[in-house]
C-alpha cells in the first residue's frame, strides 16, 4: 500500500507540483508510520514487506528494480555527508536492517535480519551482522531464487516441545 502512495507522490514531485508531495508524506507518516518522500528514486517491482510499516528512506536515496524491504528498515544518510545508499537490483533487505551514509550496494545480494551496513557491499553475495560482513560471496542466480523461494514444511509434523502440557 505504501508503496502506492510513494508512486503518486513521486510523480507530483517530478512534475512540480508544490503542496500535494509534503502533505502525502505527512500523510503516509500518520498512517503507516514510514517515512518515504516522493523524492527519492525507487525502481519498479520494488515490494515493501507488512505494508511498509516503519520504513525509514532518505529523500535523495536510490533504489534499484525488484527489491524487497521489510519492515522496520531504515535506508539514511550520514551526519556530515552529501552521498546517500545507493541500492542495486533484486536487493533483498531484511527486517530492522540500517543502510548507513554513503554506501553502494550491487546487484543479487541478500542482507539479514538486524544488520547494519556501513560499507559497500559488492553484487552476489549474503551479507549479516553488525557491522555486516559478507558470509557467502559470488551467488548465482540459481543459488539468489533457491534461497528466495517460499519454504513449507511439507507433511513434516511439527516437533513436540518436552515438558509442554497438552
Amino acid at each position: 500500500m505504501l508503496i502506492h502512495w510513494y508512486r503518486v507522490s513521486n510523480w507530483l514531485w517530478r512534475h512540480g507540483v508544490p503542496v500535494l508531495p509534503k502533505l502525502m508524506w505527512k500523510l503516509q507518516y500518520l498512517l503507516f508510520n514510514s517515512s518515504v518522500p516522493g523524492s527519492c528514486k525507487i525502481g519498479w517491482g520494488t515490494k515493501f514487506g507488512y505494508g511498509g510499516i516503519g520504513l525509514v528512506i532518505y529523500a535523495r536515496s536510490v533504489i534499484g528494480k525488484n527489491c524487497v524491504i521489510g519492515a522496520n528498515v531504515t535506508i539514511g544518510g550520514k551526519s556530515g555527508w552529501w552521498e546517500v545508499p545507493v541500492i542495486g537490483d533484486n536487493v533483498e533487505i531484511s527486517a530492522g536492517s540500517r543502510i548507513i551514509g554513503p554506501v553502494r550496494i550491487g546487484d543479487n545480494v541478500i542482507i539479514g535480519a538486524n544488520t547494519v551496513v556501513v560499507k559497500d557491499v559488492p553484487s552476489n553475495c549474503v551479507v549479516a551482522g553488525i557491522p555486516a560482513r559478507i558470509i557467502r560471496r559470488n551467488l548465482s542466480d540459481a543459488d539468489f531464487k533457491e534461497m528466495n523461494k517460499p519454504k513449507t514444511r511439507g507433511d513434516n509434523p511439527f516437533p513436540e516441545t518436552p515438558g509442554l502440557v497438552k
